[in-house]
């Protein structure tokens, strides 16, 4: 909100000045977002009176004129202002005048020069050459009474700030001037110049039906037929240049009255053009399918939920938001209606958003405008009309007003120890009486609380620390005791037995990730796809229309990152995410960190596309595969020994993915992206992804003391033949369950032989050949020959009793 701090003073006027004035309403909640001069600084420029313009004698678009500055003689002054004539007034720059810095940032200097012969002894401006606009059509015109000789700064009011105010959706109340100088006297003690709103007589009897179909819409209705207005008089200067300060352009006088009095006090109004209303008005919701043209051109169609003023034939406005063109006035328009209303908040929020456009009627509307001062306002905007637009045949009806629904303010209590607790500092009963009576609020008081009946125009006080809100800002947030906290500091030890998040982080980093930061709202596509979730928790009031659901993965999230990459020609992606997921759970109760029917675990997952290594000369380039991200799921969770068995995924390739398990329990999956999905995303190679839960990483087992074997280990390496179809880990498994821990050290697979061509090798089709290494090994004592072949063959006998193996 923008206004001119002189208008401000006209309704209070603190002994401050404007800083200290802008830091007072700061302080106070009401940020002052800017404060900017009218006018850029200059001097010596004048008000000035042209009594000659004659025909330079050697250039076609110059004049010489001669004008009167007050100083009892006649300045020459050549000039090539097209507007230049005898008897206008225009600020006159005389010699040694400066004129506000032009592009290259210095002051332009008025000096005795010659123009194609002629001296001239100073400069007439336009607006823009002062710049006070952007208005370079000719020179400034000023006032027929403005004195000559005066000082431009002092006849335009030019030594003036504009306020430009930052206000929270609950300060409603301060959308006007006079909101504002109701703040200052509250906060400053200076006295507050109430407006008067003289009772301005009806002449004739006339009045327009008025029906209010829809209470719930608008709660309070006022309006008034004039007659007999001129619609093509001259909006006054002081009027056209308040509403300019205020960031509103001079549109025609009864259009600008309306803007005026917004500004003044807060309430917006509309003006009909009264012939163009068929019938009476009907205040009702819109039906689905109306058209209506609105004054800025716009063509919308309404519906249910749209708030609508109507006649008998049409849709005639937007219910506190816009008026339409057919009612619009214009230079014909002879008789008015004048119209101010009050609209319930609910009814107007979010409609204009609907239609792309914000109006500042809507901004009000939407967050509550005083339903007790419609007639009041109703009688400013008449006197105004009378006074701009009146002629002598100028009739008035009586103000037709309808109470149909306006809102009965609950009254609100506020403990004082309460509110000493919240805002920090020692507080009596006076001081809070005395901070809630300055904003005018009706105070009742008992024995340590008091009782606040909220005024009509605050809609904002609705709860105890509302209340206790209104008191900091009037006892002053700068007055608050700067208190350290005082609480016994307990360090909070992380179980040996688990790792950090960060721990987890700098080991995918370590590994060549790089960390990505998405949104937990993703695409319902997605979901569907990828997840396999059919029923995503969906958001009612998503930031856009396409992020409407929670993620229950994070894998989308990573696949959208890959493809933001490749857009952008990188050849090697490798990015991990540590985030939470939303699942479904009835078994979930509502606490201070959980949403009932919401399970929210951490999980950690990683992406890895291209080539293996970052660009190096020593081996050749191969893409990365199944093995590289199952190997990078073991590192992370070393010295755990996670498994792996055949899965199904519906993010990932079939015949390439498997289901990762620790200690027997399923924590998540890594896999090769299902070629359906990479045919979708547009990707030129299969990306490797992998999904862990993050508490199943975060565990760590506990180090313990083994002493170093003291007798050497024996290694035996064996070649066994299985089907095609038998796993490494089928191997392994049956290998280690053959022989006690203490023995096996350890089994390692280092050949594989399948029969190609000619080469079987011993090998029938659908057999192959893995050569295994045993790793044996006794603290008790060293191992004979004996009990070495004892031991391989009793893992000869488990490979040929659980995979069908026979030794090769």
């Amino acid at each position: 909100m923008q206004f001119p701090e002189s208008w401000l003073r006209e309704f209070c006027n603190p002994p401050l000045t404007t800083q200290e004035l802008a830091d007072t309403l700061t302080m106070a909640g009401l940020e002052v977002e800017e404060l900017r001069p009218v006018a850029p600084p200059f001097t010596k420029i004048v008000v000035g009176e042209i009594k000659e313009a004659v025909q330079h004698p050697d250039a076609d678009r110059l004049r010489v004129c001669q004008v009167d500055v007050g100083q009892g003689g006649l300045l020459t002054i050549v000039c090539g202002a097209p507007n230049a004539r005898v008897g206008i007034k225009v600020p006159c720059a005389m010699v040694g005048a400066e004129l506000p810095p032009g592009e290259d940032g210095k002051p332009f200097l008025i000096k005795i020069g010659k123009l194609r012969g002629v001296e001239s002894h100073g400069m007439l401006c336009s607006a823009r050459e002062l710049k006070l606009s952007e208005d370079h059509g000719g020179l400034l015109e000023l006032p027929a009474d403005a004195p000559l000789g005066q000082d431009i700064r002092a006849c335009l009011q030019l030594d003036d700030t504009l306020f430009t105010l930052k206000l929270t959706p609950n300060l409603a109340h301060c959308l006007s001037v006079y909101g504002v100088a109701r703040e200052v006297s509250a906060l400053t003690g200076a006295p507050l110049k109430a407006p008067q709103f003289p009772h301005v007589a009806a002449t004739i009897d006339d009045r327009l039906p008025v029906r209010v179909s829809a209470p719930d819409l608008c709660g309070r209705f006022s309006g008034r037929v004039v007659r007999n207005v001129n619609p093509r008089a001259q909006t006054p200067q002081w009027m056209v240049d308040r509403l300019a300060r205020c960031g509103q352009r001079s549109v025609a006088p009864l259009v600008d009255i309306s803007n005026y009095v917004m500004f003044e006090l807060g309430r917006p109004s509309h003006i009909f053009d009264l012939d163009k209303i068929h019938g009476g008005l009907d205040v009702r919701w819109g039906r689905a399918g109306e058209p209506l043209k609105l004054l800025n051109g716009n063509t919308v169609t309404v519906d249910e939920k749209v708030g609508v003023i109507a006649d008998a034939a049409q849709v005639e406005s937007l219910a506190g938001i816009m008026g339409g063109d057919a009612t619009a006035v214009t230079d014909d328009t002879r008789h008015i209606y004048v119209e101010a209303a009050f609209w319930w908040p609910e009814a107007i929020a979010g409609r204009s958003r609907r239609y792309n456009f914000s109006t500042d009627a809507g901004h009000r509307f939407e967050r509550g405008v005083d339903p007790e001062l419609t007639v009041e306002h109703i009688e400013r905007i008449t006197q105004l009309v009378i006074d701009i637009c009146g002629t002598p045949e100028t009739a008035l009806g009586p103000i037709d007003d309808q109470r149909v629904n306006v809102p009965a303010q609950a009254p609100v209590r506020m403990r004082v120890a309460r509110a000493a607790k919240v805002i920090g500092m020692p507080l009596t009963q006076a001081q809070c009486v005395d901070a809630l009576q300055r904003l005018g609020l009706p105070v009742a008081q008992e024995e340590g609380a008091v009782t606040v009946t909220p005024p009509s125009f605050r809609f904002d006080l609705r709860l105890e620390e509302d209340l206790i809100e209104e008191v900091a800002r009037i006892v002053g947030y700068n007055t608050l005791p700067t208190t350290p906290p005082l609480a016994p500091i307990t360090p909070k030890l992380r179980q040996e037995s688990r790792r950090s998040s960060f721990a987890v982080r700098r080991e995918l980093a370590a590994l060549g990730y790089q960390e990505t930061i998405n949104f937990s709202f993703v695409e319902e596509r997605w979901e569907s796809e990828l997840a396999g979730n059919a029923a995503p928790i969906k958001l009612l009031n998503p930031i856009a229309s396409q992020l409407s659901v929670m993620r229950s993965s994070l894998l989308g999230s990573l696949l959208q990152v890959l493809k933001f990459n490749l857009d952008r020609k990188a050849g090697r992606v490798r990015v991990f995410e540590l985030g939470r997921v939303f699942l479904r759970d009835a078994g979930v109760q509502n606490t201070d960190s959980t949403v009932e029917g919401v399970s929210q675990p951490m999980r950690v997952a990683a992406l890895a596309y291209g080539a293996q290594d970052a660009l190096q000369w020593g081996r050749k380039d191969k893409a990365v595969d199944f093995y590289d991200a199952k190997g990078d799921v073991e590192a992370l969770l070393a010295p755990l020994r996670p498994t792996f068995e055949p899965a199904e995924h519906p993010a990932l390739h079939p015949g390439r993915c498997a289901r990762v398990l620790l200690d027997g329990r399923a924590i998540g999956f890594v896999g090769e992206l299902h070629p359906r999905w990479r045919q979708s995303w547009d990707l030129p190679g299969a990306p490797m992804l992998f999904e862990l839960e993050l508490e199943a990483v975060q565990r760590r087992p506990v180090p313990s003391f083994k002493p170093v074997a003291k007798r050497q280990l024996v290694e035996r390496d064996i070649a066994v033949v299985v089907a095609e179809r038998v796993t490494h880990d089928e191997v392994v498994r049956a290998a280690e369950a053959a022989l006690p821990g203490e023995l096996l050290r350890s089994c390692v697979l280092f050949d594989v032989f399948r029969p190609q061509g000619t080469s079987t090798g011993g090998l029938a089709q659908g057999e192959k050949s893995l050569a295994i290494r045993l790793t044996l090994g006794s603290d008790a004592a060293a191992l004979t020959d004996a009990e070495i072949d004892a031991a391989v063959q009793a893992v000869l006998q488990a490979l040929a009793q659980h995979t069908g193996a026979r030794l090769r």
